[in-house]
């Protein structure tokens, strides 16, 4: 992994995050209208109890090996969310990301699970949120193709949420929803900087999506967690899901993601499938 970068990216983040903040915000003395947005430097410094120098070393991402009581340090000062902590510990871990497991093959158990959930949705997504296979009802549910192993262009997750015209129009809070979805994916990122596969999409992204590039300038994060989900679809009427996601230990960059529908939305999809 190049190391290099990972501090840059650490840099970035630190950086997006002082800019965001006020001094009223963090209890400092206000001293008039400033020509930058957010706090200084030295402020940040002030809030961390460290030096300005070294805080500027590492906004400006060069080789430092920061203690956990640095980051929590910097956490606090910057009023970091729990998912934000998080993501700035992964930034600044010196772990060799390269060794960890990259394989993306599907296992025949894995894959029985997933058409055995039939009629609730689910699907597999891989490191950089490519769509590695999917059952019956998430094709219905999310107007996928139907699944093949021989398929040469599987479709990819976010890029499906920001090209597809008809989710915004059957969204009303699609600005929303995809807000967050980036913030997901840039969580993810941290992981995986050195995944050429990633980098092209963020390249494809910053062109195609004038909301993507507005979102991914900010280092906005969010972890995916369980929820429940409840849309009209114009098609089906209403659907009623709990959302749960699955990784494998020795498989942790793929995603399983389940949709258990409640009593009426499976008798629904029940009666779709066998259509």
């Amino acid at each position: 992994m190049n190391k290099s970068y990972t501090n840059e990216s650490l840099g970035e983040f630190l950086r997006a995050r002082r800019e965001r903040l006020t001094p009223e915000e963090v209890g400092l003395p206000s001293y008039g209208r400033r020509r930058t947005p957010g706090l200084r430097r030295e402020e940040v410094a002030q809030l961390a109890h460290m030096s300005t120098s070294w805080y500027t070393s590492l906004e400006q991402g060069r080789v430092v090996n920061p203690s956990e009581e640095i980051l929590d340090s910097l956490s606090e000062g910057l009023r970091l969310s729990m998912d934000e902590r998080r993501h700035l510990h992964i930034l600044a871990s010196q772990t060799d990301l390269e060794k960890d497991e990259v394989d993306q093959e599907v296992s025949t158990g894995l894959e029985r699970t997933l058409f055995a959930l039939d009629p609730n949705p689910a699907f597999i997504l891989g490191r950089s949120w490519d769509l590695l296979m999917w059952n019956k009802a998430a094709e219905v549910v999310f107007r996928l193709p139907a699944f093949s192993k021989e398929m040469q262009q599987r479709p990819n997750w976010l890029r499906r949420f920001l090209t597809d015209p008809s989710l915004r129009m059957n969204n009303l809070d699609w600005e929303e929803k995809a807000h967050v979805m980036i913030a997901r994916f840039r969580a993810d990122y941290a992981y995986c900087q050195y995944d050429p596969r990633f980098k092209e999409l963020i390249e494809e992204f910053m062109q195609i999506s004038e909301l993507f590039r507005s979102c991914w300038l900010r280092h906005d994060v969010q972890v995916i967690t369980d929820c429940h989900k409840r849309w009209s679809d114009p098609m089906f009427g209403e659907m009623e899901f709990e959302h749960v996601i699955l990784q494998q230990p020795n498989l942790p960059a793929l995603k399983i993601m389940i949709y258990t529908a409640s009593a009426s939305t499976a008798e629904l999809l029940k009666s779709l499938l066998r259509s």
